[in-house]
């Protein structure tokens, strides 16, 4: 096809796409924008990669030029054109690289130009994604990229071309038939995409359906049913073009076979015995046999043998064979909108699981009744189902983790430091929906690491270190949680520099100095507090720490800092698996119900009045093995009953959150379950001033509702009123 022929039914496809976004643009719009925003990511990632390594490899410069070839494409039939053409600029520039291979090339002006075009494309997709109109002006970026390859590819070979040019021999004719996912869906516009690849490797081709947009329908149905078919004449040999195949979007499966001659003419000869043995005699085909006819023969999909195929040697074969209906792809994309209403319902799932199998009548039972035996059954699928669901949402962190990479290298840049980024545990997995709030403080900690703990040159020199400064970003499993840590070589903190500005911030008074290293640097994260002297683009207004903090408390994390003057500074971020269901403890307090995370607790125990104490202020407190802790009384914190109750006939649980530890007195311990975590109505927020130590509530077995407790608001509260007793 042409490239005059491709863009006329371009221009008819845009026509009908403005019909189709009237009527239902969602599902179309939303694969576009999953997919583009892949494509642009892989592209960034090959980018700092290359960079990092000083050159291009031909690996690279062909993923880029692909992924670029393809957001063209798509952003035209979405009628986004300044997309497309910078799309195209881009992949004209690598176009160049990969025919010329020219011997110098400035690649840190090259990765700058290419940087500048994905911020472009993250820029007008977000756009769309919020609805928003693209209206982004792509004139200067074009002009930029053109200017670039008419002045920094000039230690080229010699001009390139576009396509394989059609008198370079043996040339050989594939048939092949290709389908796509079962719901993928555009399967038209799926092999559009594909034919309008081929024009950089056949020298002519055609396939069926022959009509791809203006018979969408039809199509559709035809690709469905029976695949789409090509029939492609090129200099690729088997192995190359079956790996071209291989590349096509959402392809399911593929057969590729040669065919001795194009339809119509006669035999090369020659040029097939290149590459496979002679045939077995067969008849010839009609001077006038049509694709579809073809299609119908021997190289039906349904054939159980095929005479050139078995006289193909082994290591063709052997592709051949890897590319049949065993080539089924194990991953499949799925909307998060479907995995949050799945993981509701699997939420209600466990509640009614709970009451059912908490029925009196069911643990009364002979082990041997079937009420018995059903609930445990129950039990077991809806644990293993749960664990199912809660597994498919579990994505790893290394896209996000990658995007700091982008953030390290423009800061660096920015400010002339040297650094070396370094990445440990990208393959650990964690809820989708927790990534989402983590990646706005992963940011920051990772800017205020370059601009405030990493040293200049001169400073590094001078203290002894390298001049290239190391940012560690690490992530591993430890239970239930994971630690998220960002770690710098740089100058630490200073910890009286701190607690001097917290005073003057008035974050801290004359009684509260007595503070562990770990207290004093976890002050960073109150509002207002910064210990730069002066105000840069980066930092200084005492704001995005206590984001950071904010953001990790929403999910149930906490954060902590350790810093050794002069050796460096570690922030960890201690954060769930999954933030839908929890293993939680049960208990009552006078008529409430509520639920601690188990995770929290270190022991539960009835107190001795020996060990029951009183600071003068009237605060109780509890030794524990030489060790006192307060005492927060469930009644006083949520019920504003009087401090009246006797402490030696209730219960005492020990709970441990960010290194603070203290004691709640309850009532009575109900049991361990399972729990979904509900958010907290409005209204019942705005009647309640005691639900700030609440960080949702559930469902119980019997039916009942349990407050679930907010542990880190707990502790931190506790922790003021300690450090204001004293003895």
């Amino acid at each position: 096809m042409s490239q005059k022929n491709y863009f006329g039914q371009l221009e008819l496809y845009r026509e009908r796409m403005i019909l189709c976004k009237m009527i239902d643009s969602d599902p179309i719009l939303e694969m576009y924008i999953f997919e583009s925003t892949q494509m642009i990511e892989q592209t960034e990632a090959v980018i700092l990669d290359c960079e990092t390594a000083n050159a291009f490899s031909s690996d690279s410069i062909n993923e880029i030029f692909r992924n670029m070839h393809t957001l063209k494409g798509s952003s035209a039939m979405m009628q986004y054109m300044h997309i497309a053409d910078t799309a195209h600029a881009v992949e004209d520039l690598f176009h160049l690289l990969r025919e010329r291979q020219p011997e110098a090339v400035d690649f840190n002006t090259l990765s700058d130009v290419v940087l500048q075009s994905v911020d472009f494309f993250k820029t007008e997709i977000g756009k769309i994604a919020s609805g928003e109109s693209a209206d982004g002006s792509a004139v200067s970026l074009i002009n930029q990229i053109q200017h670039f390859i008419t002045t920094g590819l000039q230690e080229s070979g010699g001009e390139s071309e576009t396509n394989i040019s059609s008198d370079i021999e043996p040339l050989y004719v594939y048939h092949a038939i290709i389908h796509f996912y079962k719901d993928c869906e555009m399967e038209n516009i799926r092999a559009f995409q594909l034919i309008h690849h081929l024009e950089e490797v056949a020298v002519r081709f055609f396939h069926d359906p022959a009509d791809l947009i203006d018979n969408a329908d039809s199509c559709i149905r035809d690709i469905k049913d029976r695949g789409f078919h090509l029939m492609v004449e090129s200099a690729l040999h088997y192995e190359q073009m079956h790996e071209f195949l291989m590349k096509t979007s959402y392809l399911d499966t593929l057969e590729l076979q040669f065919v001795e001659a194009w339809p119509g003419e006669e035999p090369k000869g020659e040029a097939i015995k290149a590459e496979v043995p002679e045939a077995a005699p067969r008849e010839p085909a009609s001077t006038r046999l049509e694709f579809n006819a073809l299609a119908a023969s021997s190289l039906d999909p349904g054939s159980s043998s095929n005479p050139e195929e078995a006289n193909m040697p082994s290591a063709v074969q052997k592709a051949l064979s890897n590319s049949k209906p065993s080539s089924h792809s194990p991953m499949i994309s799925v909307h998060v909108d479907k995995l949050d209403r799945l993981m509701d319902l699997v939420g209600e799932l466990v509640i009614a699981e709970a009451m059912v199998t908490s029925s009196d009548g069911i643990y009364n039972s002979n082990g041997d009744s079937h009420s018995f035996k059903a609930s445990s059954q129950l039990r077991k699928i809806t644990s293993e189902l749960q664990d199912t669901v809660m597994s498919i949402r579990m994505i790893p962190l290394t896209a996000t983790f990658h995007k700091m990479r982008r953030v390290s290298r423009d800061m660096s840049r920015k400010l002339n430091k040297a650094i070396e980024f370094v990445i440990v545990g990208e393959e650990t997995e964690i809820d989708k929906s927790v990534i989402d709030h983590i990646s706005d403080p992963l940011m920051h900690l990772v800017r205020n690491a370059i601009d405030h703990g990493i040293e200049s040159a001169d400073e590094r020199n001078a203290s002894g270190k390298a001049v290239s400064g190391t940012i560690t970003l690490e992530a591993r499993n430890i239970g239930s949680d994971v630690l998220v840590i960002v770690k710098d070589d740089g100058k630490g903190l200073n910890r009286d520099k701190i607690i001097a500005k917290a005073v003057s911030n008035g974050l801290l008074d004359a009684g509260q100095l007595e503070l562990s290293d770990r207290e004093a640097y976890n002050l960073i994260f109150q509002p207002g507090l910064s210990t730069q002297d002066q105000i840069t683009e980066f930092s200084g207004r005492g704001v995005g720490m206590d984001v950071v903090a904010s953001n990790i408390e929403q999910v149930g994390g906490i954060i902590y800092v350790d810093s050794v003057p002069g050796g460096g500074t570690t922030v960890t971020m201690k954060i769930p698996l999954t933030l839908a269901i929890i293993d939680g403890m049960n208990v009552r307090v006078g008529t409430t119900h509520y639920t601690l995370p188990t995770t929290s607790i270190k022991e539960s125990f009835r107190p001795l009045q020996q060990q029951l104490l009183s600071d003068p202020d009237g605060n109780k407190m509890v030794m524990v093995r030489g060790e006192i802790y307060s005492i927060v009384s469930l009644h006083e914190r949520f019920q504003g009953t009087a401090a009246d109750t006797d402490y030696t006939k209730g219960i005492l649980m020990m709970v441990e959150q960010d290194g603070k530890s203290l004691c709640l007195f309850v009532d009575e311990l109900i049991g361990q379950q399972q729990v979904v975590i509900k958010p907290l109505p409005a209204y019942f927020r705005k009647l309640n001033r005691s639900s700030s130590g609440l960080s949702g509530c559930t469902l119980l077995g019997d039916g009942s509702i349990s407050l679930i407790l907010n542990m880190a608001e707990l502790t931190g509260s506790s922790h003021k009123v300690s450090n204001n007793s004293s003895f």
